[in-house]
């Protein structure tokens, strides 16, 4: 396999031929970067925990989640089915040629990394940013909720959620399955993982459960509070100090 070099991008083709894009900047030990819900790669660009891993000699790996960014973009829920997302990611570390790496996940993107830390040992550390326990229930009522919204216009309460949606060109069909067919990893679980994890979350980010309540389910891990909310915290100045500072 051939090692990806300083600033690249590309596509791999995952195991079911969906293609995935991805953009490599930076060279050292890897630490690949998993946005959130409706996000892509591009969300991490020129953002403070972007621009400290690089200017602290790390290589970042960001990636567009199946069914976001430049990836493909299937509109059935079996595309989402059984970790593909979190399969997607091991086999493009593996088209790479990188064995062990650090990860970074933000929102739904550590709800991804919770599986990827279950089932990759490969990963060495990581950080969960913004998120609590909650995604630990199959039937977390957020999830349902989100789902059952973006499947029918007519339920009320999220209505800025379709305006946000709709100003940025996203297909509610795609996002519908990555809701149906979001994993969840249980305490069971997560009890088990052996690998360090710090846990950040904004001292105002509860809408997915609390940080502290997510610590106590991981053994190796370490939970800090830093300001603001779930928009906001991730793309701090704390957020990326605590990062930074936990992957040296």
């Amino acid at each position: 396999m051939v090692q990806a070099q300083k600033d690249t991008s590309g596509y791999f083709t995952s195991f079911d031929n969906v293609k995935i894009h991805y953009e490599i900047q930076g060279n050292g030990k890897p630490i690949l970067l998993i946005h959130g819900f409706t996000g892509s790669a591009s969300n991490w660009k020129n953002k403070p925990v972007t621009d400290s891993l690089l200017s602290h000699g790390f290589k970042i790996i960001m990636v567009d989640l199946r069914g976001n960014g430049l990836s493909d973009q299937p509109s059935v829920a079996s595309a989402y089915a059984d970790d593909a997302e979190a399969k997607d990611l091991t086999g493009l570390l593996q088209f790479l040629g990188i064995k062990k790496y650090y990860a970074l996940g933000y929102s739904r993107g550590s709800i991804i990394l919770a599986r990827l830390l279950v089932l990759d040992k490969n990963c060495d550390r990581a950080v969960i940013g913004g998120m609590g326990p909650d995604f630990t229930d199959p039937l977390w009522p957020r999830r349902v909720g989100l789902y059952n919204a973006l499947m029918n216009d007519s339920i009320k309460g999220y209505d800025e959620f379709r305006k946000y949606i709709a100003s940025k060109k996203l297909n509610p069909l795609v996002l519908a399955m990555q809701q149906k067919e979001q994993p969840s990893t249980s305490k069971e679980a997560l009890a088990k993982l052996t690998q360090p994890v710090l846990i950040i979350c904004g001292d105002e980010d509860t809408a997915d459960g609390n940080g502290a309540d997510l610590q106590k389910l991981i053994p190796f891990s370490k939970f800090i509070s830093i300001p603001g909310n779930h928009n906001t915290a991730g793309w701090s100045v704390p957020f990326a100090e605590q990062a930074l500072a936990f992957f040296k």
